[in-house]
């Protein structure tokens, strides 16, 4: 009897996960069961917060209240393919196109790995492309290298920059038909040769046309290039062109809230009626805009035309932000530049980070992510991002299916 006494009086404790849970409930603020914070204490929890907030990683606001998870994955791509798109760049300058291990675990901004990180173990991951190899051969220290592939590509690469250089003199042109002063840095074209389609010796090529370029010195030392003869026939947009074909849709792609009182009393859409009304077309971008007032509705208006043209100019038509930032000066561009672009949801995309986000022309892109038009130069980044993920061996088969296909 006393034994059963004792065994029903005997109290319940609950189990241990419940009881660190509430107490973890209690001391932090509550988070959604989906979550991966509640299982970390507080300290953890709050540096984790800290971390999902910070600018390099926090996405960054879309210009459209539906976001584009096409265009979107464009951007996880470069972060992908980041090792070997920088990589390929620093190599090809090197001699011999080799670096050994020990330097390059010292670049990691150059070679574009993680700090901290290995590159061997970045190059592993595209060993059709990259190759780690003793030099001199065979019981020197171990190097970094291209593979024979990968040397056949930069080779069909320079065919293709030798094969369109009149394209990118006619984009050079143009670009500084746009710019203030028809003059632009050449190490500021230099620092966005990638996104305009340039060759690495582009400064070396661009002196070979005086009829177009001069290139002369500033007092600071900075070697700029200079726009020679002006050319009517070059100073027609893109959007000019498309208001050829269809000039309601250019027309209802930009909009621009004209400012009026608020006694006026209108409702949502007698607002949108008369905006609709009131707006202007679009300012050519090969006009001179130091004309225009800073903050007026035409200097927007110029400066949106201005961002449109050289997105369009670009070879994936987009850019990041940097790379837009870098002629501020050469097209009038202020800080208001984000808030500019939020605004034109059926024009742009916004896709990125806070800290480095990425603008896209809407209309160059299909709704899975594809670009419409496809240049050379596009055509064969594609190819050499499938062989980068390619594993060895699986080279083969691929050409073996393409020559079937052939035959």
């Amino acid at each position: 009897m006393a034994y059963r006494l004792i065994s029903t009086s005997k109290p319940s404790f609950p189990p241990l996960f419940s009881i660190t849970n509430a107490i973890s409930t209690r001391n932090c603020n509550s988070f959604s069961p989906s979550s991966i914070l509640p299982l970390f204490n507080c300290k953890r929890r709050k540096k984790l917060r800290k971390k999902l907030s910070s600018p390099r990683v926090k996405p960054i606001a879309s210009s459209t209240p539906r976001p584009l998870p096409s265009l979107d994955a464009i951007i996880h791509r470069d972060s992908l393919f980041r090792f070997i798109s920088r990589t390929r760049c620093f190599l090809s300058h090197q001699p011999l196109h080799l670096i050994s291990l020990s330097a390059a675990g010292k670049l990691h901004r150059e070679l574009g790995f993680s700090r901290g990180r290995k590159p061997s173990r970045f190059a592993a991951r595209h060993p059709l492309l990259l190759r780690i190899f003793p030099h001199p051969s065979p019981y020197g220290p171990p190097h970094l290298s291209f593979t024979p592939l990968m040397e056949s590509l930069l080779s069909e690469e320079q065919s293709i920059f030798n094969a369109s250089e009149a394209d990118r003199v006619t984009l050079i042109r143009k670009l500084l038909m746009i710019s203030s002063g028809r003059r632009i840095p050449l190490a500021k074209l230099h620092h966005c040769r990638h996104v305009l389609g340039l060759p690495d010796d582009f400064r070396d090529r661009v002196r070979k046309y005086t009829d177009f370029f001069r290139v002369a010195v500033d007092p600071d030392g900075r070697h700029v290039l200079e726009l020679i003869e002006w050319d009517p026939a070059l100073a027609v947009s893109a959007l000019e062109r498309d208001c050829v074909a269809d000039e309601h849709r250019v027309r209802r792609t930009f909009k621009f809230a004209i400012p009026h009182g608020k006694h006026l009393g209108l409702d949502e859409d007698d607002e949108r009626r008369m905006n609709s009304l009131t707006t202007l077309p679009l300012i050519s971008p090969y006009t001179d805009g130091s004309e225009l007032k800073p903050w007026s509705v035409e200097a927007e208006k110029y400066r949106v035309g201005v961002i449109h043209e050289f997105l369009s100019l670009t070879v994936e038509k987009r850019a990041y932000i940097h790379h837009i930032v870098e002629f501020k000066e050469e097209f009038g561009l202020t800080r208001h530049t984000y808030h500019m672009l939020l605004k034109q949801p059926r024009a742009f995309y916004l896709a990125g980070t806070e800290m480095n986000w990425a603008v896209f022309l809407r209309d160059a892109y299909n709704k899975d992510g594809t670009l419409i038009e496809k240049g050379p130069l596009v055509l064969f980044e594609e190819k050499l991002r499938r062989y980068a993920l390619m594993k060895e061996g699986e080279e083969e088969a691929e050409l073996g299916v393409a020559g079937a296909i052939r035959v």
